[in-house]
């Protein structure tokens, strides 16, 4: 056995201050490492051979690279090539549409730990319809209220945390936490930065569907990710203008959704939907599960599985799934077995509570545009120190903003919302999946709103499956949940 490593990521300064220094007039590509990774299958050199080989006809990698992605169809090639891209002087409702990619890599300027200054994007739709003032104006009385009000909240939750006060080590920590909550009342527009690390096939999608988006600022950023990475890879980065599928076929389904309401269109319901609703789960969760556990536990048919599984005892069952958690940690990945039951929530959340959520995007995630119908989200601790009132008042004179802006533009309306407006959410996810999220946001260290939100999440699901989520908890009441399950 060999384990040699055939690369890594430097920064790019530093390539290009390498490149100059040695004179080298080769380029330095990725591309090398997918043209030889792709030659594996077809050569009975060594691969490490066949890099070398590769760094030494870079036109030819980059040709054989088109041949086997673009016209063989093995896409899979481009995903060896990885790129590390900042990203500054974005809108929190671009980063939205960007963290939607699965299979990238995000580090995003937190809203929990960093105390926001005024700078906001203005998109060009409302520049263009003369609604820059009414909209700088109200971003500005969002920002004036956002550090007035963290003036508030600080004082205030160090009082309430007065142990952890007494140590200097955990200021920053408390400071936050006015921070996470003051920030609920600054717009969708705000400026942030991120750091993504992304493969030259996720690229080339995201610069698709990014440019097809209506959004001026996203069009610009398809654009402008292109001019950054386009020399870099050009035999793996293609395709990247915006399609008819994407640009029209959500369009289109807007409109054709609107002709149904209109013609078999339902009475809207009197009650309040509630904020978590757990609308589909997998009929008989566990007793699926324990069939997938004797199934990847013999050599036995599925059916037979899960023949045998209907028919165990009460104590039987329960005995199987005590050896299937008997030796889990905190810190360990429940097993592969439990993703074959399938759980459907429908939720309503704040923006800044979904901004978390997109976070777990293996889960399917499917959002409606915000919808202040929805009402807001407003913080306990805001309630606390007595600054409800005006809260809403900004929030009141945010909404009438957004009306005024949706008149004439209305792709545009949301940036002026807050984080504290809400929207609804499908989300699906496996049972694995939601141990994952609750190890994460049921923990005592998770933000207090998807906190709330994922707690309610496992009640529900609980009640469906309890033997599969008898260990489904945040990190610090595991020990908890543990004794429950096996007295010990």
């Amino acid at each position: 056995m060999k384990i040699l490593l055939a690369g890594y990521n430097l920064d790019y300064d530093l390539i290009s201050e390498l490149k100059e220094k040695s004179g080298l007039h080769a380029d330095l590509t990725p591309e090398t490492i997918s043209a030889a990774y792709a030659r594996i299958s077809r050569s009975a050199r060594p691969v490490n051979e066949l890099r070398g080989i590769a760094r030494t006809e870079v036109e030819k990698a980059r040709q054989s690279n088109r041949n086997i992605v673009f016209e063989m169809g093995h896409s899979s090639i481009a995903e060896h090539a990885v790129f590390n891209i900042d990203v500054l002087g974005i809108s929190r409702l671009l980063v939205e549409e960007i963290e939607k990619f699965r299979l990238c890599a995000f580090t995003e300027k937190s809203q929990r730990y960093v105390l926001f200054d005024k700078d906001f994007v203005l998109p060009d739709e409302i520049g263009e319809t003369g609604l820059t003032r009414l909209f700088a104006e109200m971003v500005a009385a969002q920002n004036d209220y956002y550090h007035h009000l963290y003036e508030q909240l600080r004082p205030y939750v160090f009082e309430q945390n007065k142990t952890m006060a007494k140590d200097p080590a955990n200021k920053s920590t408390l400071e936050g936490w006015a921070k996470e909550d003051a920030r609920y009342v600054i717009s969708l527009a705000t400026q942030t930065q991120l750091g993504m690390t992304i493969n030259a096939r996720n690229l080339e999608l995201m610069l698709r569907r990014l440019a097809a988006l209506p959004l001026a600022e996203a069009q610009e950023y398809s654009q402008k990710l292109y001019a950054a990475t386009k020399d870099i890879a050009p035999s793996l980065i293609r395709y990247t203008q915006a399609t008819d599928y994407d640009k029209f076929t959500r369009k289109n389904l807007v409109q054709k959704t609107n002709n149904i309401f209109l013609k078999y269109g339902q009475k809207a319901a009197r009650l309040k939907p509630a904020a978590v609703n757990l609308s589909h789960v997998t009929d008989n969760a566990d007793t699926r599960v324990a069939a997938a556990l004797l199934f990847s536990s013999s050599q036995k048919d599925y059916t037979r599985c899960l023949n045998q599984a209907k028919s165990l005892s009460p104590k039987d069952k329960k005995s199987l799934f005590k050896i299937a958690f008997e030796h889990m940690k905190p810190h360990d990945a429940a097993l592969r077995e439990l993703e074959n039951i399938d759980l459907q929530f429908e939720l309503i959340i704040s923006s800044s509570c979904f901004a978390q959520l997109k976070r777990h995007r293996m889960a399917t995630i499917i959002a409606q545009e915000y919808d202040p119908s929805l009402g807001v989200t407003i913080p306990p601790s805001v309630r606390k120190i007595g600054q409800q009132k005006n809260f809403l008042k900004i929030m009141r004179q945010t909404e009438k903003s957004y009306e005024e802006i949706k008149k004439r533009a209305p792709v545009a309306a949301a940036y002026v919302l807050t984080n504290a407006h809400r929207k609804r959410a499908l989300m699906k996810l496996n049972a694995r999946e939601l141990y994952h999220l609750a190890r994460l946001r049921a923990d005592t260290h998770a933000q207090w709103d998807i906190k709330k939100l994922t707690i309610e999440m496992l009640r529900q699901a609980r009640k469906k499956m309890p033997m599969t989520l008898s260990l489904a908890c945040g990190k610090d009441s595991f020990a908890a949940f543990y004794r429950k399950t096996f007295g010990r």
